[in-house]
């Protein structure tokens, strides 16, 4: 899964970097998802030119800086939000996240935007799903994937901590934050108002560390205060994680394998 965290200021960034949360999406919070962006982005609906709108346009909660387009997608079986960035300018793109099944949708939003991606970036070798960053370079010239280093997984760039992935006038700091996975990494916006992240903490939880509920937004603020594993003693912490007894993702022996390899058997 990927989620964004919105506004990162210097003395929360340690713990900004690390944050991860696995969504899960249900009519009440696609209520409230609803309910918040009337509130808090009440011209939404007015945007007629997704390019040519400032990212105020698409919520001021979660894309703050100039000429930045921020589109978030979903896909429904493994829950998993996919995110798009561009630069309104250059039409320069990232997409992170991308899900096999839900390909032709991200390609035919990027089409109709006019867009030139540049890179198609995983958080990590995810377990419950299907990358599609190995057949989206097959049907999109010079497109490059990108994943951590030390994953141990196949792409064309292989990341680690303090590199970049420009588009345009913007980019993405990568940040490692391992735990969930040794090649967990979250991405964080030129500007650190977003970090995007990995599987690595939840809202008011954290993912699972043998391997890999839900509300759709948090803030570091709160995750510091409420998160019910994070204010545990590290002892206790250990003790959790130790038993929460969990079953196999229903797709890993499907989705590793095929993750590994940039989501296609040859590269």
């Amino acid at each position: 899964m990927c989620s964004v965290i919105s506004r990162v200021n210097p003395v929360q960034r340690a713990l900004a970097l690390a944050l991860t949360l696995r969504l899960r999406a249900t009519t009440e919070g696609s209520s409230y998802a609803a309910a918040e962006i009337r509130r808090f982005c009440p011209g939404l609906s007015a945007v007629t030119d997704p390019l040519k709108a400032t990212s105020r346009s698409y919520c001021s909660r979660m894309a703050l800086t100039e000429g930045l387009l921020f589109r978030q997608l979903f896909e429904l079986e493994s829950s998993t939000y996919t995110y798009l960035l561009a630069d309104t300018e250059t039409k320069e793109a990232v997409l992170i996240d991308p899900v096999l099944e839900t390909i032709d949708r991200d390609l035919k939003l990027i089409h109709e935007l006019g867009l030139n991606l540049k890179v198609a970036v995983n958080t990590h070798c995810h377990a419950d799903h299907i990358t599609s960053t190995g057949l989206m370079k097959k049907r999109l010239v010079g497109l490059k994937s990108a994943i951590s280093k030390y994953s141990g997984a196949s792409a064309d760039m292989l990341l680690s901590e303090g590199d970049k992935i420009s588009f345009g006038k913007h980019y993405l700091t990568v940040r490692d934050t391992p735990g969930h996975t040794d090649g967990c990494m979250s991405l964080v916006s030129g500007d650190q108002s977003m970090a995007f992240t990995g599987d690595a903490l939840l809202i008011r939880g954290c993912g699972r560390t043998d391997f890999q509920q839900g509300q759709t937004a948090s803030t570091v603020g709160e995750e510091r205060r409420f998160n019910l594993r994070l204010t545990k003693s590290v002892d206790e912490f250990v003790n959790i994680m130790n038993n929460l007894n969990l079953p196999k993702p229903s797709k890993i022996d499907v989705s590793v394998p095929a993750n590994l390899v940039c989501g296609v058997q040859e590269v």
